[in-house]
């Protein structure tokens, strides 16, 4: 079984940091060219410049995906420049946790609009591509990966709303995934526990604190775990499709 992507295009949305800098990495060194899909242009540009070294291929591009015709625009823009969708990583997303009755609605909106809004907008407008390289010879079959969270499993205090979108995720994911199946179009969620990105550096205060004690207390996953996770969802044979991954640090209760 062959574990390569060589002739493969890769999408991946949130690649500036974390989770995404990490998934564009590691795809790109299974041989997928790989879309860098962000909005911190310089970031992405150190990114293409990281992958091209190691002799792969790259393209940024810098897009708010929040924003429906930018996210169209993002997908159009890959599809031409390289040729074809294979795989998307619907990656980018936000985490303002809180109590209810503390945060803002604007904080709520911002978490909707990126972690489910921006998630549909591409994955629309990259539909297309993925049907058209599943019927192709390449592979002969297409992979969305949606990334979630264990917070679209369990629900906790400070993190309804974030809750709400990670589980909106997820049944968006099985019923896609249910839509899909007879086209050779994999569609499945990967779920992490703690990871230490960038992701829980937005907080302050007594947020801060929690989540700095907490991660004291176990051995938290790096992005590079999930990325691991992710080649191992669109390295599968055709046969198999992996509806749902989830991946926790060893010592997180």
């Amino acid at each position: 079984m062959s574990f390569n992507l060589n002739g493969t295009v890769a999408f991946v949305t949130g690649a500036s940091s974390g989770i995404g800098h990490a998934t564009a990495r590691t795809l790109a060194g299974l041989g997928a060219a790989v879309a860098l899909v962000a909005r911190r242009k310089d970031r992405l540009d150190a990114l293409v410049a990281e992958i091209e070294q190691a002799g792969g291929t790259a393209l940024a591009i810098p897009a708010d995906i929040t924003d429906r015709a930018s996210a169209e625009a993002a997908v159009a823009q890959a599809a031409a420049q390289l040729g074809r969708i294979d795989i998307l990583v619907n990656n980018a997303g936000v985490m303002n946790i809180g109590r209810v009755a503390d945060n803002t609605v604007e904080s709520w909106e911002q978490m909707i609009a990126l972690n489910q809004q921006a998630l549909l907008y591409v994955t629309k407008a990259a539909l297309p591509h993925l049907q058209a390289a599943a019927e192709s010879n390449t592979r002969g079959v297409a992979d969305i990966v949606n990334i979630s969270s264990y917070a679209g499993r369990v629900a906790s205090p400070n993190f309804a709303v974030y809750n709400m979108t990670k589980f909106g995720v997820n049944g968006f994911t099985e019923a896609l995934r249910q839509e899909l199946a007879a086209s050779h179009v994999r569609v499945g969620a990967l779920e992490p526990g703690a990871v230490e990105t960038e992701l829980n550096d937005r907080h302050e205060g007594a947020v801060r604190d929690e989540i700095s004690a907490f991660f004291a207390r176990i051995e938290p996953l790096q992005a590079d775990d999930i990325a691991d996770g992710v080649a191992y969802m669109v390295t599968r044979p055709r046969r198999a499709a992996v509806g749902e991954l989830w991946i926790m640090p060893t010592n997180q209760g």
